[in-house]
């Protein structure tokens, strides 16, 4: 018998390459713990006092989940994402949605149907006419199961051309807006994207921007991030994102009032509101890999005399998921809370959010439980909560991709990854369900699929937040104008400020909003009413007035949503009212970003309405001067010679104590500005060459210069 032919037989160089994989298996397992069951992780899980963890989910129902809906018959359905952290070729991805079901009603899923299969980056998934809007890059698909065997049988690509070489970058976190619009982080990335319902249109290039659309009225536009991968809408709209290193950030000022003009020295509209910084309490080690990683960065950092530091724990650098919660499962005191998963450091976070006294944003704070710990935290490396669902139930469900390692290549190096597995852990995924110690899981009694339109009028008062998003985006499918008297009545009626919104909504939906009905709403006892009735009245020129008088309403969320909204009007008495609101508000950036957001606060007459405040210009306040830099930086980029000529001759004419300082950086503003400028004059830039800005005499001869060529 030959050695070829005889299956015993182990030659030297085999036996060797035998040994080596042993003992490779073994310094995994030193450096790598290996997995555990649902059950055994489930007890490495704590939670604050007052709450309990199941398990609703598990493999082999689901693996690798990213996100999971509940449509408008409360059936669950979770995108599986087995390809990461692995590109997969065109065509040929594995990605799954599944439709689970718990059959035997013991509050856990034992069947899972295959809903799609073979999509390449499937991440997230939205209800919409009875099927699913799906993020797959570079498409958002319409996915429907039109004969009712579980499983889609129609695919509509709608949009097309979004970015897709990075999975932990790409279009994804699908979210129905108060206002029916539907949002999607674009974590910024390039791409010229088409709507196939609309192939005349023209392609948005979404670079540097995240994107919403409604197709009910088949429309689509950038709007303001960018977030990664998690985001967030509350009950009155506010929208919040996040990426790997900065867990909670909020959209301060959308898209479209940041992008009235283009001159704007700065258009991010973003702002990080913790007031804790980005650490975290973390009960799990740093894994080897990034251990060794950070402290060959840090050692490179002293080598090179830069100050900075690189954390391997107990600060955030996987955040991801996040929801607002706003239902009635948890105690009262969650309602609005903010919870935020950290995959690297296999943990829950919670912030409570607080309007700020100061300006237009929230804060985010621990909870008093919390101060020195997290919402969950597992001792399982390998738990990996990537997303959040507030059930039908009013339960929080988190996601857990359930990985070795839950980072991309592509940053690591090489020599730590030799001994990595990547997909370890793509057999395996889990959905938790957290709810209080004292409660049960329960089947939601809700079934709006077949509801008439009295049934899902009435659900718009219902305490889950998205019981109510369900009714509303239904009585918007349904387009039925009958309900329209119901509706506006709804409106007059309720006692719950949140079902007057949605009432608002479904109204703006059905195209039945009249002016009345706004000056109502416009005084509406509710801030967050207030707030969004702001923005509708931007259609109805009657309302002009009852806008105006809201810039002095005492909520600073609805003075700034006015300060947004009264430009929209093009009324003459629009820019003295602004220069009221930058005398009261100006020393906040936001304040002043939406003054300047528009004409005519971005316009010579304000200088010259400011001039005339003989307060104004007294004491030498540096919110004063940005002001001034960055609107002379908008007047000089726009190149309008009327605009140049009335800005100058107000300049010159300042009479004030700080004259000096304000003409100072006026002109460097002025001078940023023009040289921004496209297509400039060859004169004019020869005369740019010449101006000097650091003194008040090298200005006034600037200004001079300037003069005689305008």
């Amino acid at each position: 018998m030959t050695k070829s032919k005889n299956p015993f037989f182990i030659g030297k160089k085999a036996f060797w390459l035998v040994l080596l994989l042993a003992l490779g298996t073994k310094a995994i397992a030193q450096h790598y713990p290996g997995p555990l069951s649902p059950e055994e992780s489930l007890k490495k899980m704590k939670l604050i006092d007052g709450f309990k963890v199941e398990i609703f989910a598990a493999e082999p129902n689901i693996l690798d989940p990213v996100a999971l809906a509940f449509d408008e018959q409360g059936q669950a359905y979770v995108v599986e994402m087995p390809d990461y952290p692995l590109e997969a070729e065109p065509g040929k991805g594995k990605g799954r949605i599944k439709l689970l079901k718990d059959t035997n009603n013991d509050g856990r899923v034992d069947q899972a149907i295959i809903f799609a299969e073979n999509i390449t980056e499937a991440t997230s998934i939205l209800p919409w006419q009875g099927g699913l809007l799906v993020t797959a890059a570079p498409d958002i698909l319409y996915l429907k199961d039109t004969n009712n065997d579980g499983k889609a049988d129609t695919r509509e690509v709608l949009f097309t051309g979004f970015f897709q070489n990075n999975s932990e970058a790409q279009i994804t976190n699908l979210r129905y807006g108060i206002d029916n619009w539907i949002y999607a982080n674009n974590h910024g990335q390039d791409g010229l994207v088409t709507f196939t319902r609309t192939p005349d249109a023209k392609p948005v290039a979404v670079r540097g921007a995240d994107f919403r659309f409604r197709l009910d009225q088949n429309k689509f536009e950038l709007e303001t991030g960018p977030g990664q991968f998690g985001q967030a809408i509350d009950e009155w709209g506010h929208r919040f994102i996040n990426e790997n290193s900065v867990h909670l950030e909020q959209v301060v000022i959308p898209w479209r009032y940041t992008h009235r003009h283009p001159y704007l020295p700065v258009t991010k509209a973003i702002a990080s509101i913790t007031d804790h910084a980005e650490i975290m309490f973390q009960e799990t080690p740093p894994p080897y890999w990034r251990a060794e990683r950070t402290k060959q960065r840090n050692k490179t950092f002293q080598e090179n005399n830069l100050n900075r530091v690189e954390y391997a724990e107990d600060r955030f650098t996987g955040a991801a998921g996040m929801v607002v919660y706003a239902a009635d499962g948890f105690p009262p005191e969650f309602n609005g809370n903010i919870f935020i998963s950290d995959v690297a450091g296999n943990l829950v976070h919670r912030d409570v959010l607080s309007p700020s006294l100061k300006s237009p944003v929230f804060v985010a704070s621990r909870a008093s439980k919390e101060k020195e710990q997290e919402f969950l935290t597992s001792t399982d490396t390998w738990f990996r909560p990537t997303n959040f669902t507030v059930g039908p139930d009013g339960y929080l469900y988190v996601l857990d991709y359930y990985r070795q390692h839950i980072e991309t290549p592509v940053s690591i190096p090489d020599e730590l990854k030799a001994d990595m597995d990547f997909m370890a852990g793509s057999d395996k995924g889990r959905i938790y369900r957290i709810l209080p110690v004292n409660a049960g899981a329960k089947n939601s009694l809700v079934n709006l699929a077949k509801a008439p339109s009295s049934k899902l009028l009435e659900t718009l008062s219902h305490p889950n937040l998205g019981w109510r998003l369900q009714a509303q985006r239904l009585l918007l499918e349904q387009q039925d104008k009958a309900i329209v008297p119901a509706v506006k009545n709804l409106f007059r009626k309720s006692k719950d400020p949140r079902t007057r919104l949605h009432a608002l909504y479904v109204l703006e939906g059905l195209q039945a909003l009249d002016a009345a009905l706004i000056k109502q709403a416009l005084q509406d006892p509710a801030p967050g009413v207030r707030e969004n009735a702001l923005m509708l009245a931007e259609q109805f020129p009657e309302t002009y007035a009852l806008v105006l008088a809201s810039m002095k309403d005492p909520v600073l969320r609805v003075a700034f949503q006015a300060t947004l909204s009264l430009p929209e009007f093009k009324d003459q008495a629009t820019a003295p009212a602004l220069v009221k609101m930058l005398e009261k508000y100006g020393p906040d950036f936001w304040f002043r970003m939406a003054v300047l957001s528009s004409e005519p606060g971005s316009s010579p007459e304000m200088l010259k309405l400011l001039s005339q405040q003989k307060l104004f210009f007294q004491q030498p306040d540096s919110w004063k001067t940005a002001y001034v830099a960055d609107l002379a930086t908008i007047i000089g980029a726009r190149q309008q010679k009327d605009q140049i000529r009335d800005f100058l001759n107000v300049l010159t004419q300042l009479e004030t104590p700080t004259v000096e300082l304000v003409q100072v950086e006026a002109m460097k503003g002025f001078v940023k500005g023009l040289n921004r400028a496209t297509g400039t004059d060859p004169q004019l830039k020869e005369i740019l060459q010449g101006i000097k800005t650091s003194s008040a005499q090298e200005v006034t001869a600037a200004i001079q210069d300037l003069k005689k060529f305008y």
